[in-house]
């Protein structure tokens, strides 16, 4: 039977509205707003309800590094320093510790309001960099993973052929590394293990980037990715000194040979575009490009910030990832986007009257449907035969004290605290009820052994 989820206040375009509901069929779709006197009716009362969260790139395993890379001594002074102590992490784990970690992550990531996740996994090989007898084991182990937690999962399987442009291979990516032929067969052999038609569990591609992966690979990748209709991801233009190295070798920034290439296009979302020209920025507009931001990651590496105000005003889309999980808060990426920008420029509401959508509109797409649409789920908004992916908001949160249906949005993109989420819904079922996830104990217990593995009682030690 069709269900009708009554809340107090029901997202509706970009605001609120009472009295309304939310009509999910048994398959677990959404089959429209209303009321309809045949359904089964759960009411909400003292709640709001809302799409659930997209997050668009995330690479489970660095939950691990989570605290342990704040320091210079161990951590160095950059993002290139920092991937030693990424590096450390990455080379412990066994498959039991890779799947105990990514419940750890998808776990925190549905206690806040996220309902699909877009795991970027680049994780292959067994120390010492032997394939498993498997070369899918890892994959399969962080989809199982988010079967056990119940959120959606897009795996992006990353190819990472090399360390860099004429760098020597690097020990601590041995556990990444695969030929673009073995990639290609190890995606055919792990796509063919799940349903086709399955709702929960996708598939997109990664190259993790233009110095991980040559252009020629690059583009016999790219072309069976679009014969595939999948998702096409890559990192781009986090570091100056990306752009630098991919200048060296081509003559060209990531952007401008990506567009040279026909690379961009409509099923390309370049993760962190943050050192991006103009005219760049008239490429990614141009090919229909969706760029993911991971503003609390970004801050946490000194990356730089992306020039927001700029992209959207081109048209670009622009979606939200956790990345390394220094954090995992969606509606904190959501404001640090605008936050970043109000730093820089020393004004308020840099991405206000960008077109006809209210600031807290506009940010909030981009942490549910525009981040869907990156991943190429079916979710982020209520629109009929979408999947029924969405959470509950406690209207009587002390970070939201005081709300009404007209301000509520702003209140909670600018203000709420997790503590005010209490139920997550994921293709229909309940995933999270008043902020319990059944198992929640067992998981924290089992990544808290896996923590004092890898680090003990004391810091890291090389």
């Amino acid at each position: 039977m069709t269900t009708l989820y009554r809340p107090e206040l029901l997202y509706s375009r970009g605001g609120f509205t009472s009295g309304a509901g939310l009509l999910v069929s048994p398959t677990g779709s959404i089959s429209g707003e209303g009321a309809n006197a045949a359904a089964a009716v759960v009411d909400l009362p003292g709640k709001a309800l809302l799409p659930g969260f997209v997050n668009a790139h995330s690479h489970t395993f660095q939950r691990l590094i989570r605290g342990k890379s704040e320091s210079r001594v161990t951590s160095g002074r950059d993002f290139w320093s920092w991937r030693g102590t990424m590096y450390h992490a990455a080379a412990q784990l066994d498959p039991q510790d890779v799947y105990d970690v990514a419940r750890m992550a998808f776990l925190e990531m549905v206690l806040s309001g996220t309902t699909t996740v877009g795991e970027f996994h680049y994780l292959h090989n067994a120390p010492g960099g032997r394939p498993y007898d498997d070369p899918n084991l890892l994959s399969k182990q962080v989809i199982a993973a988010a079967q056990s937690v119940g959120i959606r999962i897009v795996l992006l399987r990353s190819a990472y052929l090399r360390s860099g442009y004429e760098l020597p291979p690097d020990p601590g990516q041995i556990r990444f590394f695969e030929s673009a032929s073995q990639f290609l067969d190890n995606m055919e052999a792990l796509r063919k293990e799940y349903p086709a038609d399955a709702t929960e569990v996708r598939f997109g591609v990664a190259p993790h980037s233009l110095r991980a992966v040559p252009l020629r690979e690059l583009k016999e990748i790219a072309a069976w990715t679009r014969e595939q209709k999948l998702p096409l991801h890559m990192h781009v233009a986090e570091q100056i000194g990306e752009n630098e190295a991919c200048l060296r070798e081509y003559g060209l920034t990531p952007v401008a040979l990506l567009g040279r290439e026909a690379l961009l296009a409509s099923d390309f979302t370049a993760v962190h575009a943050i050192h991006i020209t103009a005219d760049e920025i008239e490429q990614l507009a141009g090919a229909n490009t969706t760029v993911c931001s991971c503003p609390t990651t970004e801050r946490n590496l000194g990356d730089g910030v992306i020039v927001a105000d700029q992209v959207m005003r081109a048209g670009v889309r622009i979606a939200f990832g956790s990345d390394s999980q220094a954090q995992i808060d969606p509606l904190e990426d959501a404001r640090e986007l605008e936050y970043h920008l109000r730093l820089e420029r020393q004004q308020r509401a840099i991405l206000d009257q960008i077109g006809e959508q209210t600031l807290a509109s506009r940010l909030f797409d981009c942490a549910t449907v525009q981040g869907a649409r990156a991943l190429g789920v079916p979710a982020g908004e209520w629109t009929a035969g979408s999947s029924a992916d969405f959470f509950t908001v406690d209207l009587d949160d002390v970070s939201i004290a005081g709300n009404s249906g007209n301000d509520l949005l702003p209140l909670a993109v600018f203000s709420l605290n997790r503590s005010a989420i209490r139920d997550v819904m994921v293709n229909g079922r309940w995933v999270v009820r008043d902020q319990q996830h059944p198992l929640q104990e067992e998981i924290v217990s089992r990544f808290k052994e896996l923590h004092r593995k890898l680090w003990g009682s004391g810091s890291r030690s090389r």
